[in-house]
């Protein structure tokens, strides 16, 4: 059984990031911000800022226990001629800049090799990733391990996430929060980047699906199933790691966010994730369906009222729950 008012609650009060939270991390990147276009040496370079990765893609989760959640923004910049030769200059900026700050400066913000990272004392980390438009028409940030530009389209991808999300009516977003949750929360797939997961995950949505079965994304466990499904079927054929080309059009891979083992473990614990959600999906009887979900994804999950009266579950299920017959007989 589906469960879709459990899969809504779960969401909201498990899973999602709250939105105090949210409210939190807006207020401490404008003035991280603010600060930043104050300084005397970076101010008159900067030219904006936007959300970056899951902050951006609206699939940023509650951390685990007390650990921190985290979300990048990129820093605008105006390309100096005279840096052509060391992009690292431009992380290097950023560092100094808030490192003369009166607060930031305390904080002991550090260089990364694609950032500058800000924590806060337990509770969050921001990420400040410099962006420039090259005057030879790239788009890049910096890696400032190798010293050296790497291409990137974030609007592009961006612009990929909503059009696969609005293909998914709205649910892939949510799916990808949910794998998150199975990643982080229940130490499975561990070492699988999320941009990867998110790729993975979105590449697997098509409109030729939703066509070829109406209703495949029509709600969040039927969502979750046919792409977790999907994406298994795409695995299992494919025991050696495939490229995973940046969706946007950019040109990069993300093929050195993970290894041939990470791959390995990661495409054992689909298969593992797939077979466990057809077989919650399927069961007829709403108490036993539940225990199934919770055992995918802890006692988190909310167990039905009533349980202990055959009579109420049963006018729990035909209120609130919808049957397999979206989708009958599909396999993957």
């Amino acid at each position: 059984m589906q469960h879709v008012s459990s899969f809504r609650t779960f969401l909201r009060e498990t899973v999602n990031l709250s939105k105090a939270k949210l409210d939190i991390l807006d207020s401490r990147v404008e003035s991280v911000y603010q600060a930043l276009q104050d300084d005397a040496e970076l101010g008159p370079l900067i030219l904006g800022k936007e959300p970056q990765g899951s902050w951006a893609h609206h699939t940023i989760i509650n951390p685990v226990g007390d650990k921190e959640f985290d979300a990048d923004f990129m820093l605008h910049l105006t390309e100096v001629p005279e840096w052509a030769d060391s992009p690292k200059t431009y992380i290097d900026k950023v560092y100094g800049a808030l490192h003369r700050h009166s607060v930031y400066g305390k904080m002991d913000p550090t260089r990364k090799c694609r950032c500058v990272q800000l924590k806060y004392a337990n509770s969050m980390h921001v990420d400040i990733v410099p962006h420039l438009f090259l005057a030879d028409g790239r788009e890049v940030i910096v890696n400032r391990d190798d010293n050296c530009w790497e291409e990137t389209n974030p609007e592009g991808f961006t612009a990929w996430m909503r059009e696969k999300d609005n293909i998914a009516e709205g649910n892939l977003r949510k799916v990808v929060r949910l794998m998150k949750f199975l990643r982080d929360h229940k130490g499975s797939f561990k070492g699988t980047r999320s941009i990867i997961l998110t790729t993975l995950l979105g590449e697997r949505v098509s409109q030729a699906t939703a066509l070829a079965h109406p209703g495949c994304y029509g709600n969040v466990p039927t969502a979750l199933l046919t792409i977790v499904e999907d994406l298994d079927l795409w695995l299992q054929a494919r025991p050696d790691k495939p490229s995973i080309a940046d969706p946007s059009g950019s040109g990069a891979t993300f093929d050195h966010r993970w290894e041939q083992a990470t791959y390995s473990y990661f495409r054992a614990r689909i298969h593992t994730h797939a077979q466990e959600i057809r077989a919650a999906y399927d069961e007829q009887d709403p108490d036993r369906s539940v225990r199934l979900w919770r055992n995918l994804f802890g006692d988190s999950f909310p167990s039905l009222p009533g349980t202990s009266s055959s009579s109420t579950a049963s006018k729990f299920a035909a209120a609130t729950l919808l049957t397999t017959a979206a989708r009958p007989g599909r396999a993957g």
